[in-house]
């Protein structure tokens, strides 16, 4: 029962870390992020099983962390609160090709990350270009052009 605890622990732990270190993080992982989340694992690995390494502990722990996973989503469809704690909302950043410096340093967006999802979803060049810019809950930024 102990690994049960510590799991639903490091569970909650992990979620309010990655939800500090923003939507971007988890989106765009680079070769650090990779390598912090295979340390990131190890260590929570060790800190949920403890002592104990048995097979029937690993399969206890995975079915609690699941079945957490699961009433987690069910709490999110059936709460729009709890659904904008958890996932957070989408974010404009541009409007009418304007930049709103505020809320770009707000979840750590630069021009250039903007920039960036224009050319390569929309192929634009510049951000008169941009009607809205806008960071999803999953971390992406969706461009909407400029109508011509």
């Amino acid at each position: 029962m102990d690994s049960v605890i510590r799991g639903l622990v490091i569970y909650i732990f992990l979620l309010i870390i990655f939800k500090i270190s923003g939507k971007r993080t988890l989106h765009e992982a680079s070769t650090f992020d990779l390598v912090l989340l295979l340390i990131i694992a190890e260590t929570t690995q060790q800190a949920m099983l403890g002592e104990d390494f048995s097979m029937i502990n690993s399969f206890i722990l995975i079915t609690t962390l699941v079945f957490l996973d699961i009433v987690l989503s069910f709490i999110k469809q059936k709460s729009k609160n709890a659904d904008k704690i958890l996932d957070g909302t989408p974010t404009i950043l541009v409007d009418n090709g304007k930049l709103l410096k505020d809320r770009m340093d707000k979840v750590r967006v630069d021009q250039g990350d903007i920039l960036e999802s224009a050319r390569k979803l929309q192929g634009l060049e510049s951000l008169q270009q941009v009607k809205y810019a806008i960071l999803e809950k999953d971390g992406s930024i969706s461009i909407i052009p400029q109508a011509e």
